[in-house]
Protein backbone atom coordinates (compact mmCIF):
# COMPACT_ATOMS: atom_id res chain seq x y z
CA UNK A 1 0.00 0.00 0.00
CA UNK A 2 1.17 3.30 -0.87
CA UNK A 3 2.28 5.99 1.28
CA UNK A 4 -1.21 7.98 2.32
CA UNK A 5 0.02 11.39 2.26
CA UNK A 6 1.19 10.21 -2.13
CA UNK A 7 -2.43 8.77 -2.09
CA UNK A 8 -3.92 12.09 -1.05
CA UNK A 9 -1.67 13.85 -3.30
CA UNK A 10 -2.53 11.39 -6.90
CA UNK A 11 -5.97 11.77 -5.88
CA UNK A 12 -6.12 15.37 -5.69
CA UNK A 13 -4.28 15.81 -9.09
CA UNK A 14 -6.84 13.21 -10.52
CA UNK A 15 -10.23 13.68 -9.55
CA UNK A 16 -12.66 15.76 -10.82
CA UNK A 17 -16.03 15.53 -9.18
CA UNK A 18 -15.85 19.09 -7.48
CA UNK A 19 -16.89 18.20 -4.07
CA UNK A 20 -14.56 15.28 -3.45
CA UNK A 21 -11.89 17.30 -4.34
CA UNK A 22 -12.89 20.31 -2.00
CA UNK A 23 -13.18 17.52 1.01
CA UNK A 24 -9.94 16.78 -0.57
CA UNK A 25 -7.82 19.80 -0.09
CA UNK A 26 -9.64 20.44 2.81
CA UNK A 27 -8.25 17.32 4.08
CA UNK A 28 -4.70 18.50 3.26
CA UNK A 29 -4.50 21.80 4.26
CA UNK A 30 -5.81 20.78 7.37
CA UNK A 31 -3.20 18.03 7.98
CA UNK A 32 -5.07 16.42 9.89
CA UNK A 33 -3.45 12.74 10.47
CA UNK A 34 -6.37 10.86 11.33
CA UNK A 35 -8.61 12.09 8.75
CA UNK A 36 -5.67 11.15 6.07
CA UNK A 37 -4.71 7.94 7.71
CA UNK A 38 -8.60 7.03 8.01
CA UNK A 39 -9.47 8.08 4.15
CA UNK A 40 -6.42 6.04 3.02
CA UNK A 41 -5.12 3.43 4.49
CA UNK A 42 -6.83 0.57 2.60
CA UNK A 43 -8.55 0.18 0.30
CA UNK A 44 -12.51 -0.47 0.24
CA UNK A 45 -12.36 -4.48 0.47
CA UNK A 46 -14.95 -6.23 -1.92
CA UNK A 47 -16.08 -9.64 -0.72
CA UNK A 48 -19.12 -11.82 -0.87
CA UNK A 49 -21.32 -8.43 0.49
CA UNK A 50 -19.44 -6.01 -2.26
CA UNK A 51 -18.40 -2.54 -0.64
CA UNK A 52 -19.24 -0.82 2.06
CA UNK A 53 -18.54 2.17 3.67
CA UNK A 54 -18.57 5.70 4.78
CA UNK A 55 -19.30 8.37 2.05
CA UNK A 56 -16.52 10.71 1.11
CA UNK A 57 -13.30 10.83 -0.66
CA UNK A 58 -10.15 8.81 -0.73
CA UNK A 59 -9.59 5.07 -1.15
CA UNK A 60 -11.28 3.39 2.05
CA UNK A 61 -14.63 5.93 0.90
CA UNK A 62 -17.89 5.00 -1.15
CA UNK A 63 -17.45 7.26 -4.03
CA UNK A 64 -17.98 7.53 -7.21
CA UNK A 65 -14.04 6.22 -8.30
CA UNK A 66 -14.10 3.14 -5.33
CA UNK A 67 -17.54 2.17 -6.82
CA UNK A 68 -15.82 2.88 -10.49
CA UNK A 69 -12.89 0.74 -9.54
CA UNK A 70 -15.39 -1.87 -8.02
CA UNK A 71 -17.89 -2.20 -11.28
CA UNK A 72 -14.72 -2.45 -13.66
CA UNK A 73 -13.66 -5.38 -12.01
CA UNK A 74 -17.12 -6.84 -12.25
CA UNK A 75 -17.36 -5.93 -15.65
CA UNK A 76 -13.97 -7.65 -16.05
CA UNK A 77 -15.58 -10.86 -14.66
CA UNK A 78 -18.47 -10.81 -16.31
CA UNK A 79 -16.97 -10.16 -19.77
CA UNK A 80 -14.91 -13.07 -18.90
CA UNK A 81 -17.15 -15.71 -17.95
CA UNK A 82 -20.57 -14.98 -19.12
CA UNK A 83 -21.73 -14.56 -23.24
CA UNK A 84 -23.54 -11.21 -23.98
CA UNK A 85 -23.63 -10.67 -20.19
CA UNK A 86 -26.59 -8.47 -18.87
CA UNK A 87 -26.82 -6.72 -15.05
CA UNK A 88 -29.73 -5.88 -12.69
CA UNK A 89 -29.12 -2.87 -10.77
CA UNK A 90 -31.40 -1.23 -7.87
CA UNK A 91 -30.58 1.69 -5.40
CA UNK A 92 -32.16 2.08 -1.53
CA UNK A 93 -33.16 5.54 -0.68
CA UNK A 94 -29.17 6.66 0.73
CA UNK A 95 -27.53 8.96 -0.38
CA UNK A 96 -25.44 9.16 -3.67
CA UNK A 97 -27.60 5.79 -4.37
CA UNK A 98 -28.74 7.93 -7.77
CA UNK A 99 -25.18 8.85 -8.34
CA UNK A 100 -23.62 5.43 -7.92
CA UNK A 101 -26.45 3.63 -10.21
CA UNK A 102 -25.41 6.29 -13.22
CA UNK A 103 -21.97 6.14 -12.76
CA UNK A 104 -22.41 2.13 -12.46
CA UNK A 105 -24.55 1.52 -15.68
CA UNK A 106 -22.49 3.64 -17.11
CA UNK A 107 -19.16 1.85 -17.24
CA UNK A 108 -20.78 -1.77 -17.48
CA UNK A 109 -22.18 -0.01 -20.88
CA UNK A 110 -18.77 0.37 -21.61
CA UNK A 111 -17.58 -2.80 -21.22
CA UNK A 112 -20.69 -4.30 -22.95
CA UNK A 113 -22.39 -5.07 -21.00
CA UNK A 114 -26.04 -4.54 -20.46
CA UNK A 115 -27.80 -3.03 -17.56
CA UNK A 116 -31.20 -3.12 -16.37
CA UNK A 117 -31.90 -0.09 -13.90
CA UNK A 118 -34.99 0.02 -11.59
CA UNK A 119 -35.91 3.47 -12.35
CA UNK A 120 -37.17 4.45 -8.43
CA UNK A 121 -35.86 3.15 -5.28
CA UNK A 122 -36.74 -0.57 -4.85
CA UNK A 123 -36.09 -3.41 -2.25
CA UNK A 124 -32.83 -5.54 -1.81
CA UNK A 125 -35.47 -8.84 -2.76
CA UNK A 126 -36.91 -7.00 -5.97
CA UNK A 127 -33.06 -6.31 -7.02
CA UNK A 128 -32.32 -10.40 -6.34
CA UNK A 129 -35.94 -11.33 -8.19
CA UNK A 130 -35.23 -8.91 -11.45
CA UNK A 131 -31.51 -10.52 -11.76
CA UNK A 132 -33.47 -13.90 -12.14
CA UNK A 133 -36.66 -12.83 -13.53
CA UNK A 134 -34.73 -10.99 -16.49
CA UNK A 135 -32.11 -13.76 -16.78
CA UNK A 136 -29.61 -11.38 -15.50
CA UNK A 137 -25.51 -12.37 -15.39
CA UNK A 138 -25.45 -10.90 -12.48
CA UNK A 139 -26.90 -8.12 -10.31
CA UNK A 140 -25.72 -4.83 -8.11
CA UNK A 141 -27.83 -3.23 -5.32
CA UNK A 142 -27.03 -0.09 -3.89
CA UNK A 143 -27.60 -0.19 -0.03
CA UNK A 144 -25.94 0.10 3.25
CA UNK A 145 -28.85 -1.91 4.38
CA UNK A 146 -28.90 -0.39 7.64
CA UNK A 147 -25.89 1.71 8.70
CA UNK A 148 -26.42 5.33 9.82
CA UNK A 149 -27.00 7.70 7.20
CA UNK A 150 -23.10 8.42 6.28
CA UNK A 151 -22.90 5.13 4.44
CA UNK A 152 -23.43 3.78 1.56
CA UNK A 153 -22.77 0.09 -0.21
CA UNK A 154 -22.48 -1.91 -3.69
CA UNK A 155 -24.12 -5.74 -3.02
CA UNK A 156 -22.92 -7.83 -6.12
CA UNK A 157 -24.98 -10.49 -7.25
CA UNK A 158 -24.87 -13.73 -9.25
CA UNK A 159 -26.95 -15.19 -11.66
CA UNK A 160 -28.80 -17.51 -9.49
CA UNK A 161 -29.87 -13.59 -7.17
CA UNK A 162 -27.58 -14.63 -4.49
CA UNK A 163 -25.16 -12.35 -3.35
CA UNK A 164 -21.59 -13.85 -5.20
CA UNK A 165 -19.86 -16.45 -4.24
CA UNK A 166 -16.03 -15.97 -2.72
CA UNK A 167 -14.66 -17.57 -5.99
CA UNK A 168 -16.62 -14.59 -7.77
CA UNK A 169 -15.46 -12.38 -5.11
CA UNK A 170 -12.22 -13.17 -5.54
CA UNK A 171 -11.87 -12.74 -9.11
CA UNK A 172 -13.58 -9.35 -8.91
CA UNK A 173 -11.27 -8.13 -6.71
CA UNK A 174 -8.13 -9.45 -8.63
CA UNK A 175 -9.56 -7.43 -11.40
CA UNK A 176 -9.63 -4.40 -9.50
CA UNK A 177 -6.33 -4.73 -7.85
CA UNK A 178 -5.16 -4.90 -11.66
CA UNK A 179 -7.22 -1.59 -12.29
CA UNK A 180 -6.40 2.15 -11.66
CA UNK A 181 -9.56 3.95 -10.65
CA UNK A 182 -8.54 7.32 -12.90
CA UNK A 183 -7.10 5.57 -15.86
CA UNK A 184 -8.65 2.24 -16.16
CA UNK A 185 -12.25 2.85 -16.15
CA UNK A 186 -13.95 2.65 -19.30
CA UNK A 187 -17.12 4.76 -19.06
CA UNK A 188 -19.69 6.58 -21.43
CA UNK A 189 -22.66 9.14 -21.01
CA UNK A 190 -25.43 7.75 -19.28
CA UNK A 191 -27.93 9.03 -21.35
CA UNK A 192 -26.02 7.51 -24.49
CA UNK A 193 -25.94 4.44 -22.58
CA UNK A 194 -29.85 4.35 -22.58
CA UNK A 195 -30.45 5.59 -26.16
CA UNK A 196 -27.97 2.92 -27.62
CA UNK A 197 -30.15 0.60 -25.84
CA UNK A 198 -27.33 -0.35 -23.36
CA UNK A 199 -29.03 0.88 -20.27
CA UNK A 200 -32.24 0.03 -20.04
CA UNK A 201 -34.83 0.58 -17.90
CA UNK A 202 -36.73 -2.32 -15.48
CA UNK A 203 -40.84 -1.51 -16.19
CA UNK A 204 -43.65 -2.31 -13.70
CA UNK A 205 -44.47 -5.48 -14.93
CA UNK A 206 -41.27 -6.51 -13.43
CA UNK A 207 -42.30 -5.77 -9.99
CA UNK A 208 -46.15 -6.58 -10.60
CA UNK A 209 -44.85 -10.53 -11.06
CA UNK A 210 -42.52 -9.72 -7.96
CA UNK A 211 -45.82 -9.01 -5.98
CA UNK A 212 -47.72 -11.89 -7.31
CA UNK A 213 -44.72 -13.99 -6.38
CA UNK A 214 -44.89 -12.56 -2.77
CA UNK A 215 -48.64 -13.18 -2.46
CA UNK A 216 -48.12 -17.08 -3.31
CA UNK A 217 -46.27 -17.73 -0.99
CA UNK A 218 -48.59 -17.14 1.77
CA UNK A 219 -50.00 -19.89 3.84
CA UNK A 220 -52.77 -18.51 5.68
CA UNK A 221 -56.03 -21.06 6.16
CA UNK A 222 -58.35 -18.57 7.26
CA UNK A 223 -61.89 -18.33 5.80
CA UNK A 224 -62.85 -15.13 4.26
CA UNK A 225 -65.44 -14.77 6.94
CA UNK A 226 -62.54 -15.17 10.02
CA UNK A 227 -60.63 -12.30 8.21
CA UNK A 228 -63.43 -10.22 7.59
CA UNK A 229 -64.85 -10.60 11.11
CA UNK A 230 -61.05 -10.46 12.64
CA UNK A 231 -59.01 -7.78 10.73
CA UNK A 232 -55.63 -6.88 12.24
CA UNK A 233 -54.94 -3.09 12.53
CA UNK A 234 -51.69 -1.61 11.71
CA UNK A 235 -48.75 0.54 12.02
CA UNK A 236 -45.97 0.33 9.64
CA UNK A 237 -42.82 2.15 9.46
CA UNK A 238 -40.30 1.76 6.09
CA UNK A 239 -38.02 4.19 8.15
CA UNK A 240 -37.40 6.36 5.37
CA UNK A 241 -36.32 3.80 3.21
CA UNK A 242 -37.70 1.71 0.24
CA UNK A 243 -40.44 -0.01 1.82
CA UNK A 244 -43.59 1.87 1.51
CA UNK A 245 -44.61 0.62 -1.94
CA UNK A 246 -44.04 -2.80 -1.98
CA UNK A 247 -45.22 -3.40 1.70
CA UNK A 248 -48.38 -1.92 1.58
CA UNK A 249 -49.46 -2.94 -2.23
CA UNK A 250 -48.81 -6.56 -0.67
CA UNK A 251 -50.20 -6.29 2.22
CA UNK A 252 -53.34 -5.00 0.44
CA UNK A 253 -53.36 -7.70 -2.12
CA UNK A 254 -54.25 -10.33 1.23
CA UNK A 255 -56.66 -8.07 2.29
CA UNK A 256 -54.77 -5.83 5.31
CA UNK A 257 -56.12 -2.66 4.63
CA UNK A 258 -56.19 -1.02 8.41
CA UNK A 259 -52.78 0.50 7.61
CA UNK A 260 -51.67 3.79 9.32
CA UNK A 261 -47.80 4.60 8.48
CA UNK A 262 -45.47 6.79 10.77
CA UNK A 263 -45.52 10.03 9.04
CA UNK A 264 -42.49 11.27 10.11
CA UNK A 265 -40.74 7.70 8.46
CA UNK A 266 -42.77 7.71 5.34
CA UNK A 267 -41.32 9.68 2.85
CA UNK A 268 -37.59 7.80 1.48
CA UNK A 269 -35.07 9.99 2.86
CA UNK A 270 -31.02 9.05 3.14
CA UNK A 271 -30.28 11.43 6.17
CA UNK A 272 -32.72 9.14 8.44
CA UNK A 273 -33.40 12.53 10.25
CA UNK A 274 -35.68 10.45 12.97
CA UNK A 275 -32.75 7.94 14.65
CA UNK A 276 -28.97 7.39 13.58
CA UNK A 277 -29.31 3.96 13.05
CA UNK A 278 -32.09 3.07 11.05
CA UNK A 279 -32.10 0.08 12.41
CA UNK A 280 -35.63 -2.03 13.25
CA UNK A 281 -33.26 -4.29 15.66
CA UNK A 282 -33.22 -1.13 17.98
CA UNK A 283 -36.44 0.67 20.12
CA UNK A 284 -34.83 4.08 18.97
CA UNK A 285 -35.23 3.79 15.65
CA UNK A 286 -38.74 2.49 16.26
CA UNK A 287 -40.07 4.57 18.82
CA UNK A 288 -41.91 6.94 16.24
CA UNK A 289 -43.53 4.08 15.67
CA UNK A 290 -44.64 2.79 19.41
CA UNK A 291 -45.29 6.66 20.24
CA UNK A 292 -47.93 6.31 17.18
CA UNK A 293 -49.32 3.15 18.57
CA UNK A 294 -50.19 4.61 21.72
CA UNK A 295 -52.34 6.77 20.07
CA UNK A 296 -53.67 4.11 17.23
CA UNK A 297 -53.66 0.93 19.62
CA UNK A 298 -53.17 -1.21 16.62
CA UNK A 299 -52.16 -4.45 17.09
CA UNK A 300 -49.02 -4.39 15.77
CA UNK A 301 -46.31 -2.11 14.60
CA UNK A 302 -44.15 -3.14 11.54
CA UNK A 303 -40.84 -1.80 10.64
CA UNK A 304 -38.50 -2.69 7.64
CA UNK A 305 -35.17 -1.03 7.32
CA UNK A 306 -34.00 1.23 4.47
CA UNK A 307 -33.32 -1.54 1.81
CA UNK A 308 -36.48 -3.96 3.15
CA UNK A 309 -35.07 -6.67 3.70
CA UNK A 310 -35.25 -7.07 7.47
CA UNK A 311 -38.29 -6.58 9.04
CA UNK A 312 -38.98 -5.88 13.15
CA UNK A 313 -42.05 -6.02 15.09
CA UNK A 314 -43.27 -4.72 18.30
CA UNK A 315 -46.28 -5.38 20.42
CA UNK A 316 -48.96 -3.81 23.34
CA UNK A 317 -46.91 -5.32 26.54
CA UNK A 318 -48.96 -4.32 29.73
CA UNK A 319 -48.19 -0.49 29.90
CA UNK A 320 -45.71 -0.49 27.02
CA UNK A 321 -44.58 -1.85 24.04
CA UNK A 322 -42.09 -5.08 23.54
CA UNK A 323 -39.59 -5.39 20.71
CA UNK A 324 -39.42 -9.18 19.29
CA UNK A 325 -35.83 -10.37 18.52
CA UNK A 326 -34.70 -11.75 15.49
CA UNK A 327 -34.53 -15.02 16.72
CA UNK A 328 -38.06 -14.73 18.25
CA UNK A 329 -39.80 -13.72 14.91
CA UNK A 330 -37.85 -16.41 13.25
CA UNK A 331 -38.99 -19.43 15.54
CA UNK A 332 -42.84 -17.75 15.46
CA UNK A 333 -42.77 -17.84 11.75
CA UNK A 334 -41.12 -21.15 11.30
CA UNK A 335 -43.50 -22.73 13.71
CA UNK A 336 -46.74 -20.68 12.27
CA UNK A 337 -45.49 -22.04 9.00
CA UNK A 338 -45.47 -25.73 10.29
CA UNK A 339 -48.67 -25.30 11.79
CA UNK A 340 -50.45 -23.92 8.32
CA UNK A 341 -48.39 -26.41 6.68
CA UNK A 342 -49.53 -29.38 9.02
CA UNK A 343 -52.81 -28.60 8.71
CA UNK A 344 -53.27 -28.51 4.62
CA UNK A 345 -52.38 -32.12 5.47
CA UNK A 346 -49.22 -31.54 4.26
CA UNK A 347 -45.94 -34.57 5.27
CA UNK A 348 -43.37 -31.83 6.91
CA UNK A 349 -40.58 -35.00 7.00
CA UNK A 350 -39.39 -34.00 3.49
CA UNK A 351 -39.43 -30.21 3.91
CA UNK A 352 -36.00 -28.21 4.95
CA UNK A 353 -35.69 -25.03 6.91
CA UNK A 354 -32.32 -23.37 7.16
CA UNK A 355 -30.69 -20.89 9.79
CA UNK A 356 -27.29 -19.88 10.72
CA UNK A 357 -24.47 -20.80 13.25
CA UNK A 358 -25.88 -17.78 15.28
CA UNK A 359 -29.17 -17.90 15.70
CA UNK A 360 -31.21 -19.68 18.30
CA UNK A 361 -31.08 -23.33 19.52
CA UNK A 362 -35.07 -23.00 20.03
CA UNK A 363 -35.48 -23.91 16.29
CA UNK A 364 -34.08 -27.40 17.22
CA UNK A 365 -37.09 -27.95 19.17
CA UNK A 366 -38.90 -27.25 16.55
CA UNK A 367 -37.15 -29.42 14.19
CA UNK A 368 -38.03 -32.33 16.78
CA UNK A 369 -41.30 -31.71 17.10
CA UNK A 370 -42.52 -31.07 13.59
CA UNK A 371 -39.95 -33.69 11.98
CA UNK A 372 -38.40 -31.36 9.46
CA UNK A 373 -34.90 -31.57 8.06
CA UNK A 374 -33.18 -28.19 9.75
CA UNK A 375 -29.70 -27.33 8.07
CA UNK A 376 -27.62 -24.38 9.22
CA UNK A 377 -25.01 -22.69 7.60
CA UNK A 378 -22.50 -19.45 8.37
CA UNK A 379 -24.05 -16.19 9.13
CA UNK A 380 -24.90 -14.20 5.86
CA UNK A 381 -28.31 -15.12 4.23
CA UNK A 382 -25.96 -15.74 0.73
CA UNK A 383 -25.28 -18.92 2.65
CA UNK A 384 -29.13 -19.77 2.81
CA UNK A 385 -29.73 -18.38 -0.46
CA UNK A 386 -26.69 -21.04 -1.55
CA UNK A 387 -29.07 -23.61 0.46
CA UNK A 388 -32.25 -23.12 -1.91
CA UNK A 389 -29.89 -23.20 -4.52
CA UNK A 390 -28.61 -25.99 -4.28
CA UNK A 391 -32.12 -27.52 -3.50
CA UNK A 392 -33.27 -25.91 -6.78
CA UNK A 393 -30.63 -27.62 -8.87
CA UNK A 394 -31.63 -31.22 -7.86
CA UNK A 395 -34.96 -30.49 -8.64
CA UNK A 396 -35.93 -30.17 -4.72
CA UNK A 397 -36.59 -26.41 -3.94
CA UNK A 398 -40.53 -27.80 -3.28
CA UNK A 399 -38.58 -28.99 0.26
CA UNK A 400 -38.15 -25.81 1.41
CA UNK A 401 -40.43 -24.02 3.69
CA UNK A 402 -38.14 -21.11 5.69
CA UNK A 403 -35.09 -19.51 5.99
CA UNK A 404 -33.88 -16.98 8.66
CA UNK A 405 -30.92 -15.20 10.36
CA UNK A 406 -31.21 -13.66 13.80
CA UNK A 407 -30.33 -10.68 12.59
CA UNK A 408 -34.13 -10.17 11.60
CA UNK A 409 -33.76 -11.53 7.97
CA UNK A 410 -36.05 -13.96 6.83
CA UNK A 411 -38.19 -15.69 3.67
CA UNK A 412 -40.27 -18.07 2.71
CA UNK A 413 -40.03 -18.95 -0.62
CA UNK A 414 -37.80 -19.93 -3.29
CA UNK A 415 -38.91 -16.58 -5.64
CA UNK A 416 -35.96 -14.77 -4.22
CA UNK A 417 -32.28 -15.89 -2.39
CA UNK A 418 -31.98 -12.81 -0.33
CA UNK A 419 -33.71 -12.03 2.52
CA UNK A 420 -37.42 -10.45 1.82
CA UNK A 421 -38.91 -7.96 4.10
CA UNK A 422 -41.73 -7.63 2.08
CA UNK A 423 -42.69 -11.98 2.23
CA UNK A 424 -42.09 -11.83 5.63
CA UNK A 425 -44.21 -8.87 6.22
CA UNK A 426 -47.01 -10.38 4.52
CA UNK A 427 -46.60 -13.67 6.86
CA UNK A 428 -46.05 -11.76 10.36
CA UNK A 429 -49.35 -9.70 9.83
CA UNK A 430 -51.06 -13.16 8.36
CA UNK A 431 -49.30 -14.87 11.51
CA UNK A 432 -50.72 -12.19 13.92
CA UNK A 433 -54.05 -12.21 12.62
CA UNK A 434 -53.85 -15.78 13.11
CA UNK A 435 -53.11 -15.18 16.71
CA UNK A 436 -55.55 -12.29 17.26
CA UNK A 437 -58.74 -14.88 16.78
CA UNK A 438 -57.10 -16.48 19.61
CA UNK A 439 -56.89 -13.53 21.89
CA UNK A 440 -52.98 -13.01 21.52
CA UNK A 441 -50.86 -10.82 20.45
CA UNK A 442 -47.27 -11.75 18.94
CA UNK A 443 -45.30 -11.32 22.38
CA UNK A 444 -48.08 -13.52 24.00
CA UNK A 445 -47.61 -16.53 21.41
CA UNK A 446 -44.08 -15.95 21.69
CA UNK A 447 -44.67 -16.46 25.72
CA UNK A 448 -46.23 -19.80 24.82
CA UNK A 449 -43.36 -20.99 22.54
CA UNK A 450 -41.31 -20.33 25.49
CA UNK A 451 -43.63 -22.05 28.66
CA UNK A 452 -43.55 -25.52 25.63
CA UNK A 453 -39.91 -25.51 25.15
CA UNK A 454 -37.90 -24.05 27.14
CA UNK A 455 -36.62 -20.41 27.37
CA UNK A 456 -33.80 -20.06 24.71
CA UNK A 457 -32.87 -16.56 25.40
CA UNK A 458 -30.30 -14.79 22.96
CA UNK A 459 -28.28 -11.50 22.55
CA UNK A 460 -25.65 -10.04 20.15
CA UNK A 461 -23.46 -7.29 21.36
CA UNK A 462 -21.91 -5.27 18.67
CA UNK A 463 -18.62 -4.01 19.77
CA UNK A 464 -16.77 -1.22 17.62
CA UNK A 465 -13.30 -0.63 16.74
CA UNK A 466 -12.95 2.62 14.17
CA UNK A 467 -9.91 3.27 12.31
CA UNK A 468 -6.48 1.90 11.56
CA UNK A 469 -5.70 0.62 14.51
CA UNK A 470 -9.14 -0.67 15.04
CA UNK A 471 -8.63 -2.94 12.53
CA UNK A 472 -5.34 -4.06 14.07
CA UNK A 473 -7.21 -4.39 17.56
CA UNK A 474 -9.72 -6.55 15.97
CA UNK A 475 -7.16 -9.13 14.12
CA UNK A 476 -4.80 -8.67 17.50
CA UNK A 477 -8.31 -10.26 19.84
CA UNK A 478 -9.41 -12.81 17.27
CA UNK A 479 -5.72 -13.84 17.15
CA UNK A 480 -5.57 -14.36 20.72
CA UNK A 481 -8.58 -15.87 21.87
CA UNK A 482 -7.42 -18.63 19.13
CA UNK A 483 -4.10 -18.87 20.87
CA UNK A 484 -5.00 -18.36 24.64
CA UNK A 485 -9.04 -19.36 24.53
CA UNK A 486 -10.35 -19.20 28.25
CA UNK A 487 -11.17 -21.85 30.65
CA UNK A 488 -13.89 -20.29 31.61
CA UNK A 489 -16.67 -17.53 30.97
CA UNK A 490 -18.67 -15.85 33.50
CA UNK A 491 -17.56 -18.81 35.91
CA UNK A 492 -19.02 -21.47 33.73
CA UNK A 493 -16.56 -24.14 32.58
CA UNK A 494 -15.49 -23.71 28.66
CA UNK A 495 -16.13 -27.40 27.55
CA UNK A 496 -15.24 -27.02 23.65
CA UNK A 497 -13.49 -24.14 21.77
CA UNK A 498 -14.75 -24.53 18.09
CA UNK A 499 -12.85 -22.51 15.32
CA UNK A 500 -14.63 -22.51 12.00
CA UNK A 501 -11.51 -20.72 10.38
CA UNK A 502 -10.73 -25.04 10.20
CA UNK A 503 -14.01 -25.49 8.71
CA UNK A 504 -16.76 -27.10 10.45
CA UNK A 505 -19.43 -29.78 9.39
CA UNK A 506 -18.82 -29.07 5.58
CA UNK A 507 -19.17 -25.09 5.83
CA UNK A 508 -16.58 -22.59 4.24
CA UNK A 509 -13.84 -21.35 6.35
CA UNK A 510 -14.86 -18.23 8.62
CA UNK A 511 -13.40 -15.99 11.29
CA UNK A 512 -15.68 -17.18 14.26
CA UNK A 513 -14.92 -18.56 16.92
CA UNK A 514 -17.30 -20.88 19.10
CA UNK A 515 -17.02 -21.57 23.04
CA UNK A 516 -19.28 -23.94 24.27
CA UNK A 517 -19.93 -23.52 28.42
CA UNK A 518 -21.35 -25.88 30.88
CA UNK A 519 -24.83 -26.74 31.38
CA UNK A 520 -25.07 -25.90 27.28
CA UNK A 521 -24.51 -22.03 27.27
CA UNK A 522 -22.92 -20.86 24.77
CA UNK A 523 -20.78 -17.41 23.18
CA UNK A 524 -19.58 -17.17 19.98
CA UNK A 525 -17.33 -14.15 18.51
CA UNK A 526 -17.29 -13.22 14.74
CA UNK A 527 -15.79 -9.92 13.21
CA UNK A 528 -18.37 -8.06 11.02
CA UNK A 529 -17.34 -8.57 7.32
CA UNK A 530 -19.06 -4.84 6.49
CA UNK A 531 -17.85 -3.00 9.19
CA UNK A 532 -15.47 -2.36 12.24
CA UNK A 533 -17.26 -4.28 15.14
CA UNK A 534 -16.80 -7.89 16.53
CA UNK A 535 -19.99 -9.28 17.25
CA UNK A 536 -20.54 -11.47 20.34
CA UNK A 537 -23.61 -14.24 20.20
CA UNK A 538 -24.79 -15.14 23.29
CA UNK A 539 -27.46 -18.23 24.04
CA UNK A 540 -28.52 -18.97 27.06
CA UNK A 541 -31.28 -21.63 28.33
CA UNK A 542 -33.30 -21.96 31.69
CA UNK A 543 -36.81 -22.84 33.29
CA UNK A 544 -37.65 -19.35 33.39
CA UNK A 545 -37.01 -15.94 31.60
CA UNK A 546 -35.40 -14.58 34.66
CA UNK A 547 -32.66 -17.54 35.14
CA UNK A 548 -32.02 -17.24 31.21
CA UNK A 549 -31.55 -13.44 31.00
CA UNK A 550 -29.29 -13.40 34.33
CA UNK A 551 -27.54 -16.04 32.53
CA UNK A 552 -27.02 -13.81 29.20
CA UNK A 553 -26.24 -11.12 31.39
CA UNK A 554 -23.40 -12.66 33.01
CA UNK A 555 -21.86 -14.08 29.49
CA UNK A 556 -22.45 -10.52 28.16
CA UNK A 557 -20.21 -8.89 30.88
CA UNK A 558 -17.40 -11.65 30.84
CA UNK A 559 -17.62 -11.55 27.10
CA UNK A 560 -17.36 -7.39 26.96
CA UNK A 561 -14.15 -7.80 29.00
CA UNK A 562 -12.23 -10.77 27.12
CA UNK A 563 -12.69 -8.68 23.99
CA UNK A 564 -11.56 -5.19 25.13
Amino acid sequence: MADVHELLDTWIANVKDEELLAELKQMKESGDENAITDAFFQDLAFGTAGLRGTLGAGTNRMNIYTVGRATQGFADYLVKNFENPTVAIARDSRNNGELFVKTTAAILAANGVTAYVYPRISPVPTLSWATRYLECSGGICMTASHNPAPYNGYKAYGPDGCQITSEAADAISAAMEATNPFTDVKTMDFDEAVEKGLVKWIDDSVLDAYYDAVVDKSVCNLTEEQSKNTPLKLVYTPLNGTGLIPVTTVLNKVGITDITVVPEQKDPDGNFPTCPYPNPEIREAMQKGIDLCREVQPDLLLATDPDADRVGVACADGDDYTLLTGNEMGVLLLDYICKMRAARGEDLKDKVAVTTIVSSAMVDALAEEYGFELRRCLTGFKYIGDIITGLSDAGQVDRFIFGFEESYGYLSGDHVRDKDAVNASMLICQMAQYYKLQGKNLVQAMRDLYEKYGYYHNKTISLGYPGADGAAKMAGIMADLRENPPAEIAGSKVEGVVDYKEGVNGLPSANVIEFDLEGGDKAIVRPSGTEPKIKLYIFAKAADAAAADAQIDAIEAAGRELLS
